[in-house]
């Protein structure tokens, strides 16, 4: 009976040391859709050149406009914006297939106005100076948060969350805050990546 007993508490104890080792996991997060290495996107308010192969009078400027479209000769609308320049290519040679023998279209960015948008990192809440900066190769938790002076005497820092949008979904991760700055603990100094948010929520008093 006795060692039936043990046998019990050996089973227990184990079970308890795999919850605790599971709930200190850290998940690290996921490549976001503006991952730093990923294909420029067009956006609303770049100007690109638009060149047709010997078809001086279809090759334009264009600007793509806030409804995220352009107009072309023959074509009319076409969607542009979140289309990476080698897609926005082939659909105006889909669309132009129906007038010009074999069309070979080129699309370059001039200005890339929209990328200072889509490549920022921002860090809001009880944080001293909540910040929306340019993403930095090589940018992580830390650096940002250094950057923003810091948590305020009101944060409750180690509920920080990093949200990351991924395959166009908004994934939410856990920032041990106050371990990372005054521990040590860097499990949670996660490499940021464009477009990433890092939020510090206040104490409930």
């Amino acid at each position: 009976m006795q060692y039936i007993s043990k046998f019990l508490q050996l089973i227990f104890v184990s079970l308890l040391l795999v919850a605790c080792s599971s709930s200190n996991k850290v998940i690290t997060p996921a490549v976001s859709d503006g991952g730093s290495h990923e294909e420029y996107r067009l956006g609303v308010g770049d100007s690109i050149e638009i060149n047709v192969w010997r078809n001086a009078d279809l090759s334009r400027s264009a600007q793509i406009r806030p409804d995220g479209k352009i107009t072309l000769p023959l074509v009319g609308d076409i969607v542009a914006a979140d289309l990476t320049a080698v897609q926005l290519s082939q659909n105006i040679t889909n669309a132009l297939s129906g007038y010009v023998k074999s069309p070979q279209v080129t699309v370059i960015v001039v200005n890339s106005s929209s990328s200072d948008f889509q490549r920022r990192v921002r860090i809001t809440g009880a944080i001293k100076n909540p910040q929306s900066l340019a993403f930095r190769e090589g940018m992580t938790v830390l650096d940002l948060v250094l950057l923003a002076g810091g948590p305020n005497e009101f944060a409750s820092s180690n509920k920080s969350k990093l949200y990351r949008k991924v395959n166009g979904e908004v994934k939410v991760y856990p920032i041990k805050l106050d371990d990372l700055i005054n521990n040590g603990d860097v499990s949670t100094n996660y490499p940021l990546q464009p477009s990433d948010i890092i939020t510090v929520p206040e104490r409930a008093f």
